[in-house]
């Protein structure tokens, strides 16, 4: 049976986008990237009461696999402009050899490797992919890291969309060819995702492409956010007590917040307690963990960037103010940790688990075991890791 979308006739909520520092409303029926105002994100509003009156939680669990099940949630109006390949809905598993030896009883991992283009990224790129489609957008840009940048090229082939890609010269053998065998033209940098943004964004305002950026365009940190939906679902409508995730652009993260406060409001948790929220970053390039160890509200630009793990080689993002602001109103903390910790949990996920994470993924089961040697969670928590990619798609860097 094809695997398609069940849609009643109100297929989004969503109202209008509102800058996150300023407030101002925008129009979500045209193009906006980031609020002219202040230079910040815009996050797109849902009038989550009549959602909440209309749309039935346990109806929603009987649909069809997949992140647009969730599309009431989600800021696509019309189902024809729905861009999908299968994204979403990906395994939680219990990690039952590596809590023992941990001294965990309720470890697990969010392993997102199963997704479209064998990361996480899928689900930002799939709506925003499909929102611009529904704006009449024909052709798209973006700066990568790498993943990125495959599933953007994926969607774009998809939607018929046209597409653009700068990335570092050093990005994965795989992201390069993933990109360029779906018809994207990939243009190899020598510098940082930075240098690659700086370019990216020259081009699309010479040549009116539209940037896909990390919180520079409202919808990536939509499809992202259904990951913090499927982490209470799975959970039986309540929240694990910590949540770690590896932070380069910070999608995942501001996202999840957001799915959890839209959660609330729609009254569909059993119990409102929140995760404490931990930000991982490679001690080469940790502009969060500097801002929040200093009690900064925004990072600084992070010199000489340099990690195994691309996806967390991020000088500064966009949102980290968001990032910051998420991470203490969580009560939650900020971790570093070394290449070789990331190479070594890497290895424990694969031989304790059959788990081959991601550089990025295995990041965060490195930063747990720094919390529990800070005795920061307690054994009995429920913590959930996340792996973002497949360690296939890393291969150059595997020793």
């Amino acid at each position: 049976m094809p695997n398609k979308v069940n849609i009643p006739e109100k297929i989004s909520y969503m109202t209008e986008l509102q800058c996150s520092d300023c407030g101002t409303l925008f129009s979500a029926a045209e193009i906006h990237t980031y609020c002219p105002n202040c230079q910040s994100p815009l996050i797109v509003n849902y009038d989550l009461a009549a959602a909440k009156q209309h749309v039935d939680r346990d109806e929603v669990h009987m649909r069809l696999k997949g992140m647009w099940r969730w599309h009431e949630l989600l800021p696509v109006r019309e189902p024809q402009n729905m861009v999908t390949l299968g994204e979403g809905d990906t395994a939680i598993l219990h990690l039952p050899r590596t809590g023992n030896d941990l001294g965990l009883s309720n470890l697990f991992v969010k392993d997102e490797s199963s997704n479209p283009t064998g990361s996480f990224k899928a689900r930002g790129l799939s709506a925003a992919i499909s929102k611009a489609r529904e704006l009449g957008i024909k052709k798209v840009i973006i700066p990568t890291a790498g993943n990125a940048g495959g599933a953007m090229a994926a969607y774009a082939a998809r939607a018929g969309m046209q597409a653009l890609i700068y990335m570092p010269k050093d990005t994965p053998t795989a992201n390069i060819i993933e990109s360029r065998i779906a018809g994207a033209e990939v243009i190899l940098v020598d510098g940082l995702i930075s240098d690659a943004a700086g370019m990216a964004g020259e081009k699309a305002h010479a040549e009116g492409w539209f940037d896909v950026s990390t919180f520079k365009e409202p919808y990536r940190m939509e499809g992202k956010k259904i990951m913090g939906y499927e982490l209470a679902e799975s959970f039986d409508w309540t929240l694990p007590d910590v949540i770690i995730y590896p932070t380069g652009g910070g999608t995942g993260l501001v996202g999840m917040w957001k799915a959890f406060n839209e959660l609330e409001e729609l009254g569909w948790l059993n119990d409102t307690k929140r995760p404490r929220m931990v930000s991982v970053q490679a001690e080469g390039c940790a502009p969060v963990i500097k801002a929040f160890n200093s009690g900064a509200s925004f990072c600084d630009f992070w010199l000489g960037a340099q990690t195994m793990a691309s996806g967390l080689r991020v000088p500064k993002s966009f949102a980290d103010r968001l990032i910051l602001a998420n991470i203490r109103e969580s009560a939650g903390t900020a971790v570093a940790v070394s290449d070789a910790a990331i190479l070594e949990a890497q290895k424990n996920l694969a031989v304790q688990e059959g788990i081959f994470a991601a550089p990025e993924g295995a990041a965060t089961l490195a930063a747990l075991k720094e919390l529990i040697t800070q005795k920061w969670i307690e054994p009995d928590e429920r913590v959930v890791i996340f792996n973002t990619g497949s360690g296939l798609k890393y291969l150059d860097h595997v020793e």
